[in-house]
Parts: C-alpha cells; sequence; structure tokens
C-alpha cells in the first residue's frame, strides 16, 4: 500500500486541494479490496461501535468504528497517506497562522492524541440504502485533529447504486456557501478538509469552513469507508 499511494500524483493532490478544497486518487484499491472491506460490516466483533444516523439527526443510514487492532488494510493506508498529507497539513496552518504542527510519522502524532485521552480510533465504514443520506458535518472528535482525510467509495456507481453523491460545501465569510460535488469511482479516494483550509483573498489568506456530507441515495446500497487520522476521546 505504501508505494501505491507513494507512486499517487503528489505535485497535483497538493494543487487540486489548494485550488478546490479536495483531491482524487484514481481507483487505488482493487476490487477484492473492497469487497473484502465491504464484507467486514456484518462482523461485530471488528467494530467498537454502531450509529444509526436517523437516531441522532446525522441523516439517515448507518456506520461503524473499526476497533483496534486494525485491519491490515486500514492501518497501511494511514500509515501510508499521513507522511505525505502532513507535509500540507503544515503548510496550511503556517499559512493560516495556526501554531500546530504534525510530526512526520502518523504513530508519533496518535501518541500525542493518546496521551489527551483520544484513544478510540476513528477509521469507519458507512453504509447507505436508498433514500438515505448524510448531513453536511465535520469529524472532530477532540483537541487534536489532522485537518485532512480520505474517504474510499467501496461500491460501484451506476450498478450498486444510484444517487448518493460525495459533496463538500464551503463557507467563505461575508458570502454565500459554495457546494462542490465530486465523482468517484469504485476505489477511489477523495481526500479532503476536516475542518477548514486556506484560501487567498484580496486582502491575504483566510480560512474557509467546510463541512461534507452525501446526498440522498435513489436506489441500491451505498459502502464507503472513511480513513481519518486522529483518533477520538
Amino acid at each position: 500500500m505504501k508505494k501505491r499511494v507513494g507512486a499517487l500524483d503528489w505535485a497535483n493532490i497538493a494543487k487540486d486541494l489548494d485550488a478546490h478544497g479536495y483531491a482524487t486518487t484514481g481507483a487505488l484499491l482493487t476490487e477484492k479490496e473492497c469487497d473484502a472491506l465491504t464484507g467486514t460490516y456484518a462482523h461485530e466483533e471488528l467494530f467498537r461501535s454502531r450509529v444509526v444516523m436517523a437516531r441522532h439527526g446525522f441523516g439517515r443510514g448507518e456506520y461503524q468504528y473499526f476497533s483496534y487492532p486494525l485491519l491490515p488494510i486500514l492501518a497501511e493506508l494511514r500509515a501510508a497517506f499521513y507522511p505525505l498529507l502532513s507535509d500540507i497539513a503544515n503548510r496550511w496552518n503556517e499559512a493560516m497562522g495556526i501554531d500546530v504542527r504534525y510530526p512526520r510519522e502518523h504513530a508519533e502524532f496518535l501518541a500525542r492524541c493518546h496521551a489527551s485521552e483520544q484513544t478510540r480510533p476513528t477509521p469507519l465504514i458507512l453504509r447507505y440504502g436508498p433514500g438515505d443520506y448524510n448531513c453536511l458535518h465535520q469529524d472532530l472528535y477532540g483537541e487534536h485533529v489532522f485537518p485532512l482525510q480520505v474517504a474510499f467509495l467501496l461500491s460501484e456507481p451506476g450498478a450498486d447504486f444510484q444517487g448518493g453523491e460525495f459533496v463538500l460545501t464551503e463557507q467563505r465569510p461575508r458570502m454565500q456557501s459554495r457546494a462542490e460535488v465530486v465523482p468517484l469511482a469504485r476505489g477511489e479516494g477523495v481526500i479532503f478538509p476536516v475542518h477548514h483550509r486556506p484560501v487567498q483573498g484580496t486582502r491575504g489568506i483566510y480560512r474557509v469552513n467546510m463541512r461534507h456530507g452525501v446526498s440522498r441515495l435513489r436506489s441500491g446500497e451505498r459502502y464507503t469507508v472513511g480513513i481519518i487520522f486522529h483518533d477520538a476521546k
């Protein structure tokens, strides 16, 4: 996995994140890996908790957080993406005047989380059926937040489901919000901000607040796995 992630066009990924607030990986996970991850959903022993979105006003559908030890593929994805994303995260924080800097190794960042009692793993798998959707939100779980995350589509658009597009919104200062719909192929990842990102304005760089969600599924079943790099309290 480290080789696959390292072979991505990171110059263009950084450019797209800066310009648009997200970047896509192309098909990174194989069909076999997508099937294997989808198949985990029925195995309760792999998870620490299950959330039914409608009970909390989060939308419709459900998701489960994986427990430690993580499945090898999830641990590998976290370890492979983090060092490359930490460079972007540090550059963004510097641009926004945020003092926090992120170490190069994910294990070192997790130690920072765990020292503040953020010890619960956050990688998760989401399942949507007809009529399900995910309200716009941010995945903030404690004091320590890594500012970028990755979500992978495990199902085949047009074959396994209809609708259910990944959506991002930008809440710009003194302006109306801007929405972006990100089409994904099966096995493709989207990299996007957890909270905010820097944007160049006429008077310098300012912070733009970001939220993400999933539009209403019209038919079928849609699975996604999310890779969040900070742990939860």
